[in-house]
Parts: C-alpha cells; sequence; structure tokens
C-alpha cells in the first residue's frame, strides 16, 4: 500500500486512474508536487463514480423542479412533498462492478449504501426496491452472479429490517462479463426534520460514528470508473463488506440524535469514504475542515492516512454537531454499540487539511476537489450516425402467427417474462406490516404507517429499445415507469435514476447517454415527472476472458407516486367470472424490438415502439380516474409481450381464466406504448366505454373473464381450440427459475 512519502511517478498517476492532462492539473491546483495522500483524495475526488466528468454537462439539462419537490439532485438523496408536513425521500444507485467481482457482498453493500443515503437525511426507510440485468443463463458463471446477488440483497435487507417489495430482472448476453445492480431506497420523514450535508459554523466538532475503518473497499470508487480487464480477480479487495446489523443500529442510533438539536450537517461514507463524505460537506457548507487522523478509529493495525481516507468499509456516518452537544450524542451512540469520535472540526480556509502523528499530511483547495473537478464534453455521433453504427436489422416482413397459443406459452417461459418468484421469495417483503402490494405487480405499494395514504413506486428500463433508438428508449423507460404506477391508481410525483453505460470515451457510447438523457427529459417535461435524484456508472463494458464488451444502455428509471387512499388501490389480478377486458389504447401492430419476434422467430429488427407523450399522459390521467372512480376492477399496464401476455399475467394472478378476442396473430404480441388493461364487470364497462369516448380515449374490447383457461375467440362466440390451461402457463411461467436454479 503507498506511503505518503513514495515518490510520484508517471506510471503511479496512471494506476490512480488519472491522465497526464488531469494531473497537470493536480500540479496546478496545489502549485507543487502532491504527496501519495492528496494524490489519492485526487483520484478518487476526480473518478467517474465521485464527479461525473463525462455527464455533468448534460445532466444539467435534465428537469428537476415542480411545486412538490423540496430538494433536487445535489443532497444524499431527493425530497418530495407528500402532504401533512411529510417528505418521501429516495434514491437509486448502481453497485455494478463490485456485484460482478463479489456478488454477495457487492450487492448486500449496495443495499446498505443506499439505505444510508436516505436515513441520513432522516427518513425512516419503509421500502427497497431494485433493478437487475444478467447476461445470458447459459453462461457459466451467470448461475453463480444470480445466487450470489439475489442472496446478498435479500440477506442485507431482510436483516436490517426494510422491505424488498420490488423491481426487475433481465437477461442479454451484452451483460456476461459486467451485470448491473442497481438498488433503490424509499423513506419517510416531516418536512421540518429534515438534514442536509453543508458543512457550516466555525469551529463546530466533526464527529466520525458507526463502525471501525478497515482496509476493505480501498479505491472502490476508482476500480468502479474503469472497465473490466483479465485482472479482474485481483480487484476482490476493493470490494467493501457490509454488516446489515450495525447498519440496523447505526440507523436507530441516527434517528435518536436527529430527535434532537444537536445535527448541524451528517453526510454518509460512501463511495470514497471518508474522502467524498468530508469534502462534500465541507464544499456544501462553504467552508474548510481539518481532520486528526489519529483519532479515526480503526480496526486494523498500523493504518496509513491513505488507507483511511479512503477505505470504503461500511456503516459509517460524518457529523457535524453543535459545540456542547458531543457528550449527548456520544451516550447515544455508545448505547447502540456504536464507535464515536470527534476527528477534527470546520474551519474557514477552503482548504482539506489532514494532521497525523503531528504532522501535516494532507492540504487541498476543495475547489478543485469538487466544484472545479474535470469536465468533458465528449465527442458523440448524431443520432442518425449513431443507428448507422448500431446496424440494427431492419424489420422486413414480419412472419406468421401460426400457433397463438403456442407462441404465448413459449413467450411466458421465456428468461425475461418468466415468473420472477423464485427471486422475490428470497426478500422479506412483509417486514413494517406496512406493504400493500409487492412484486409480481405493476408498482409497489406501501402505505405511510398510521396514514390513509400509501407510495407507489417501480423501477423500469427497456435496453433492447434504449440499444436500437436511445431516444426513444430514453423516453419508454420514463413512460412505462409512469404507467406502472399509473396503473395502481398512484399520482406519479417524481423519478430517481440509475445512468448504466459503457465507455463514454466511445463517440457512439457517447451517443447513448446524450440521447436517453434528451428522451428522459422530454418525457420527464411531459409527464409533470421531475428528477431528483440519481446516479451515473460508466464503463460497464468488459475485456476478460469469457465476458462480453459493452452493456446495452440502460437507464434505469425508479419512480415514486403518490395514493391519497390505500383503499381505492388497483392490483392486477382478475376479480370474478363475467368482467369484459378493455384495452385503453386499442389494438397496435408494432413489433419491432418486440420479444415476440425475439423469442418466437430468433430475430432483434426494427425500430422499438414509438412514444407518443402527450397520449401517455391522457392515458394515464383517465386510468387514475377509473380507479379512483371504482369503475375498474383490475388495472395492468401492456409492455414486454403485448396485450395476451399482459392479460395471461392478470389471469396468473387471479386463477381466472379469460377468453381473448384479439385478431388471432402476432398483434396479439405487439408492444405499442400507452396502453392499459382494464376490468369491469357489464355496467362499468358501459360506463368507461361512455369515458372513453367521451375523452377521445382509443379502447378495444379485448375480451372477458371465465373459467380456468386462456382461449382465442373466433370472433362467432365459438372458442378456437385448443384452450390452454393456466396450470400449464403457470408451469411454463415458473420452470425457468425453478429449473435452471436445481440443474
Amino acid at each position: 500500500m503507498p506511503n505518503s512519502t513514495d515518490i510520484i511517478t508517471p506510471e503511479i498517476v496512471a494506476a490512480h486512474g488519472l491522465s497526464e492532462e488531469e494531473y497537470a492539473r493536480v500540479l496546478t491546483a496545489l502549485g507543487r508536487e502532491p504527496n501519495m495522500v492528496e494524490l489519492g483524495i485526487f483520484s478518487v475526488m476526480w473518478s467517474e463514480h465521485c464527479s461525473y466528468k463525462s455527464s455533468r454537462i448534460h445532466l444539467k439539462k435534465l428537469p428537476t423542479e415542480a411545486p412538490w419537490v423540496i430538494c433536487g439532485p445535489g443532497e444524499n438523496a431527493g425530497v418530495i412533498d407528500i402532504g401533512d408536513n411529510q417528505a418521501c425521500i429516495f434514491k437509486m444507485e448502481s453497485h455494478n462492478h463490485p456485484s460482478y467481482i463479489e456478488p454477495y457482498q457487492g450487492a448486500a453493500t449496495g443495499v446498505g449504501g443506499i439505505l444510508r443515503d436516505v436515513f441520513t437525511m432522516g427518513a425512516r426507510p419503509i421500502a427497497n426496491l431494485n433493478a437487475l440485468r444478467f447476461g445470458r443463463p447459459d453462461h457459466p458463471k451467470m448461475k453463480h452472479l444470480v445466487q450470489g446477488v439475489v442472496a446478498g440483497i435479500g440477506g442485507y435487507g431482510n436483516c436490517v429490517g426494510v422491505p424488498t417489495v420490488g423491481g426487475e430482472t433481465n437477461f442479454d448476453k451484452a451483460y456476461d462479463g459486467n451485470i448491473l445492480v442497481n438498488a433503490m431506497t424509499v423513506g419517510v420523514a416531516e418536512q421540518d426534520k429534515i438534514f442536509y450535508s453543508a458543512a457550516t459554523g466555525l469551529g463546530n466538532p466533526i464527529v466520525y460514528v458507526g463502525s471501525k475503518t478497515g482496509r476493505d473497499g480501498i479505491h472502490g470508487a476508482t476500480m468502479a470508473s474503469a472497465d473490466f480487464g483479465d485482472d479482474i480477480e485481483e480487484k476482490r479487495p476493493t470490494v467493501q463488506v457490509g454488516d446489515p446489523f450495525v447498519e440496523k443500529l447505526l440507523i436507530e442510533a441516527c434517528l435518536e440524535l436527529m430527535a434532537t438539536d444537536a445535527i448541524v450537517a451528517i453526510q454518509d461514507m460512501g463511495a470514497a469514504g471518508l474522502t467524498s463524505s468530508s469534502v462534500e460537506m465541507a464544499t456544501n457548507g462553504k467552508a474548510g475542515i481539518i481532520l486528526d487522523m489519529d483519532k479515526v478509529p480503526c480496526r486494523e493495525e498500523g493504518m496509513t492516512p491513505y488507507e483511511m481516507m479512503l477505505s470504503e468499509s461500511q456503516e459509517r456516518m460524518l457529523m457535524v454537531l453543535k459545540p456542547g452537544k458531543e457528550a449527548m450524542a456520544e451516550a447515544i451512540f455508545k448505547k447502540w454499540e456504536l464507535d464515536f469520535a470527534v476527528i477534527g472540526e470546520v474551519t474557514d480556509t477552503g482548504h482539506m487539511v489532514l494532521t497525523w502523528q503531528g504532522e501535516t499530511v494532507c492540504d487541498i483547495p476543495l475547489g478543485p476537489l469538487a466544484e472545479d473537478a474535470p469536465l468533458y464534453d465528449r465527442p458523440a455521433l448524431s443520432l442518425a450516425d449513431y443507428k448507422v453504427w448500431a446496424n440494427v436489422a431492419p424489420l422486413g416482413d414480419i412472419p406468421e402467427c401460426i400457433d397463438i397459443v403456442a407462441d404465448l406459452l413459449k413467450l411466458m417461459a421465456c428468461p425475461d417474462l418468466a415468473s420472477r418468484r423464485w427471486i422475490w421469495e428470497q426478500y422479506d417483503s412483509q417486514v413494517g406490516a406496512d406493504t400493500m402490494q409487492k412484486s409480481g405487480g405493476d408498482a409497489a405499494v406501501v402505505r405511510i404507517h398510521g396514514t390513509q395514504k400509501a407510495l407507489a413506486m417501480s423501477t423500469d428500463c427497456t435496453p433492447r429499445y434504449c440499444y436500437a433508438d436511445p431516444y426513444e428508449g430514453g423516453k419508454q423507460a420514463v413512460a412505462e415507469c409512469y404507467r406502472n404506477i399509473s396503473a395502481v391508481g398512484a399520482l406519479p410525483l417524481a423519478i430517481t435514476n440509475c445512468l448504466n453505460f459503457a465507455n463514454p470515451q466511445r463517440p457512439e457510447i457517447m451517443a447513448q447517454i446524450v440521447e436517453a438523457l434528451r428522451g428522459m427529459g422530454d418525457a420527464c417535461r411531459a409527464l409533470d415527472f421531475p428528477i431528483v435524484s440519481g446516479n451515473v456508472s460508466l464503463y460497464n463494458e468488459s475485456k476478460a476472458t469469457g465476458g462480453g464488451s459493452a452493456i446495452l444502455p440502460t437507464p434505469a428509471i425508479g419512480g415514486v407516486g403518490l395514493l391519497a387512499d390505500h383503499a381505492k388501490m388497483a392490483t392486477i389480478g382478475f376479480k370474478a367470472e363475467g368482467d369484459q377486458l378493455l384495452l385503453i389504447g386499442g389494438n397496435g401492430g408494432h413489433l419491432g424490438q418486440s420479444l415476440w419476434l425475439r423469442e418466437i422467430h430468433g430475430r432483434e429488427g426494427g425500430d422499438p415502439p414509438p412514444i407518443d407523450l402527450a397520449i401517455e399522459r391522457k392515458h394515464g390521467e383517465f386510468v387514475r380516474k377509473l380507479v379512483e372512480s371504482g369503475l375498474a376492477s383490475a388495472v395492468h399496464d401492456v409492455s414486454d409481450g403485448g396485450p395476451l401476455v399482459a392479460a395471461t399475467e392478470m389471469a396468473l394472478a387471479s386463477d381466472i381464466g379469460f377468453v381473448s378476442l384479439l385478431p388471432p396473430n402476432a398483434t396479439a404480441f405487439a408492444e405499442d406504448q400507452a396502453r392499459y388493461i382494464v376490468t369491469a364487470d357489464s355496467t362499468n364497462a358501459a360506463r368507461i366505454r361512455s369515458l372513453a369516448e367521451e375523452f377521445e380515449i382509443g379502447f378495444s374490447q379485448m375480451g372477458y373473464t371465465s373459467g380456468k383457461h386462456v382461449c382465442q375467440d373466433d370472433g362467432s362466440g365459438n372458442h378456437k381450440p385448443p384452450c390452454i390451461p393456466l396450470t400449464q402457463l403457470r408451469e411454463a411461467s415458473d420452470s425457468f427459475f425453478r429449473d435452471w436454479m436445481e440443474s
């Protein structure tokens, strides 16, 4: 491990992830050569993971404000007003590289980190979600990675006592060498008890709380800002190790101290650990900071300032307290059996100063570390040139659908549509006793304890759409999240995101970033669905043996909406036989990039379905009115696999079959957007039709519930054999994960 007295060589600079130009900027900022501690601090603060140097210029174009937004991007998490002096605090982050190297700990500490982002601001976490992308199921490492990631998410979330209520999981060969693990946490706080990170007050004490610092996770942020090579196994020590039981103690201790008036500022130690937390606090407070490294609690002998500052040991927080509150705060943390140490104070120098063994081992002006960090406007292909590069096959002639029932059965068994029961049954979704709807529906719903209100939440993205057309794919990710939240009857309020892309130094990848963000921004503006927090994860590609190259562009969206009365919540399961199925948005026919084309005919071609944002908003508002008025007995949005798959999912959720009146051809699997299936008895169905005509909402009669089969009507009232039993469809849906994990 480097020492502060080591001579800085070009090789050492390169090993720290800094280019020659960036190192020249370090020399200019300091007016001298840095020592190793200072070089390490610049290295992590200027990494993509911490500085967003390739994406900041484009992130600034996103809409982040609305009357209900209390705090947008820039803090630990986003904050929105949910009425009654309550706020929802939420964020999504990535832990991709660590999860590929060490899946259990990588995923577990991803959950731990996002939990800290939320409770740092004064919220009690009420729900966890995730968005997972894996490679081909037959890849030799993939079963191990899936098992480890799912166990890590469940192991941490279950132990810390926060329910895991929703998420999504996709498979594609593009993730063979670089899986994605994105974790989201949602919490609730009182609006007048929200805590921020700005360190203020000359001489105010800076305190370290939580676990001791170890050597795990050193240079984790730098590792997360580079692609994988053949030395991937050597990076295992850069993965942090978490302890959910300590995290639970830390949550309770922090919330207890937050009930007092002792805290001036608070920040969790996430990526880059003590470095990023102290730099961000001082920068946000336009102050300076001095830390005595001899006072940092360490669990290993002989740790150097370099190691202490760059360690990403878990379950740690940094606080600024009011003078005289130290003893009271220490008593709280000691009661919860956590470390507590006063390690420094706020200054007015605008510098980060570190002392160790009586000497100053770091003195860096804060401006260059944070606000003046490198910012690149990297070259990007135009959307037209990108499409030439992507070389997506044209749709061409659409194959015939020879046997609609056989196609449905095959689709329900494919990895992207098969039941995720094997995954979510490993998560405790009911702890806290407020979960009203969990994985398996459109959006998860969690009651706000002691009220009639509930929060609806969903994670969404369709990477194959984003690859074929990143602009339309960015729009669609936001629109699908909007639909999922609307489908349960909630008003969509705001989103967080986790922007997963490959190497931004490649113009084609930069085009994916620029166009996806442009699409997201347009969708957020059109839907009044602002972005209040997020994370960027770049260099998600692999040169490792057996790995793929670049991932598909994956701008994962995590959305939150509000149900004013959870008693009116909609679910996807059919409620009774004889109900009518109405397809809001009407019959479609778009099969470009559809799962039917890929899974049934082995073709990946055509443009993704276009997104009409005005129609998305209009249909979402209409469906929410149907739920609010009680006219719809069940609701489900139409997405992957089209309306026949969506209706089958509704049937499997209720064990009630249906007769389809859809045309018996491939349009039953079309993935046109802005569509929902709603069910109602004959009286309410007539009222829905009347309202749809009044508001000029397209719709069609899709079928009716009946029996224990899925049947195709030939238009004359006769069921076209063969009908397919729900038991057979359920077996097909359950078999993928069950058989894979038992093999």
